[in-house]
């Protein structure tokens, strides 16, 4: 990875997890994707997560996996040539050993600079083998650690697991979206006893955003933060995201923690609790992600590939409810959409 890249990822940063545009048939729609490209880019996040479980992991089964990872590396580039910055392009990347293989070659061979490495598909197997699976994808790109909620397909993993993942030369970082106390402590605990201060530690957990990014954590004598997020709940409002992770780090600098932060929390989680449909173990995540931003006009629909998978039951009036009170992109969405959407 480039040294600037790894400069931008070990301070922090943006990371939306990219959702799908489909349109009202279910088809791709690609002029959406790129305005949707354009706009994180545009909401000043550092990087974008495509091909990851925002995107629907269903991609691959619907020979999308390619052209999407393509076209969103494609109007990045477009991007950096008008306001060339440090933009770190993350690939999804699934399935067993020869896929995941796979999917690594193809992403690096294309400019993303990192795989996010989901573990679903071979979570039955053990944990060496899992972590056998993990160097062999790291000897071809550079990896993003991936703690998936047992919810969505992920499972749980010891301590030990994450101990043994940190002596991987080739991990970079590791998301951690576990949604759950102890088991974050358990990579932050290993990443710090394997002595890897090169590893990033990014929240995935959508759930405790803040106080994740505000805590500062410390074992075996030494302090760490999560410096970032990899987030579905940044794939909206990522203007504001972007803001506040600015003034998170000031605060991390001056040591001080003004008692509001913690009901800007409280008020977040509240808000990812409709988005990600909490209420319904979460069976309305995408499609809740998918229908603020239709709402804002960035997505032609709120569809994702399952025509079962939508929002579940009152979680458009929840919605509702949340957008009421957060603060929201609506008025930066609205003078650049039109540009978005229609530039080549």
């Amino acid at each position: 990875m480039d040294s600037s890249l790894r400069t931008q990822l070990q301070a922090g940063t943006v990371i939306p997890a990219s959702p799908l545009a489909l349109n009202k048939n279910r088809e791709w729609s690609a002029r959406h994707q790129n305005a949707l490209t354009r706009y994180y880019y545009h909401a000043g996040a550092g990087g974008i997560a495509v091909g990851v479980h925002t995107t629907q992991f269903a991609i691959r089964d619907h020979k999308l996996y390619e052209p999407v990872l393509s076209s969103v590396v494609k109007t990045i580039g477009q991007l950096q040539e008008t306001n060339p910055r440090p933009f770190i392009q993350i690939a999804g990347i699934c399935g067993d050993t020869q896929q995941a293989s796979e999917e690594a070659q193809f992403a690096k061979s294309i400019g993303y600079h990192a795989g996010l490495l989901t573990t679903n598909a071979i979570r039955e197997k053990s944990e060496s083998e899992i972590l056998e699976h993990c160097r062999v994808i790291a000897d071809i790109i550079p990896v993003f650690g991936f703690y998936l909620h047992p919810a969505v397909g992920g499972r749980v993993y010891s301590h030990q697991f994450w101990l043994e993942f940190c002596k991987i030369p080739n991990v970079v970082a590791i998301k951690i979206a576990a949604f759950n106390r102890y088991q974050t402590l358990d990579v932050i605990r290993a990443v710090i006893v394997s002595g890897r201060d090169d590893i990033a530690l990014y929240t995935g957990n959508d759930d405790n955003i803040i106080n994740d990014l505000l805590t500062p954590f410390h074992f075996n004598g030494q302090r760490r933060w999560i410096v970032g997020g990899l987030l579905g709940q940044w794939a909206v409002w990522t203007q504001q995201a972007t803001t506040m992770l600015e003034q998170i780090k000031k605060l991390r600098q001056q040591g001080t923690l003004p008692i509001h932060w913690l009901t800007a929390n409280a008020s977040l989680t509240d808000a990812n609790a409709a988005i990600f449909d909490a209420a319904n173990d979460f069976s309305g995540c995408i499609p809740g992600v998918n229908e603020v931003l239709r709402r804002q006009g960035l997505l032609p629909s709120n569809l994702c590939l399952d025509p079962a998978e939508t929002l579940s039951p009152g979680q458009s009036a929840e919605l509702d409810r949340v957008t009421a009170d957060q603060k929201t992109d609506n008025q930066f969405i609205a003078q650049n959409l039109t540009s978005w959407l229609t530039e080549k």
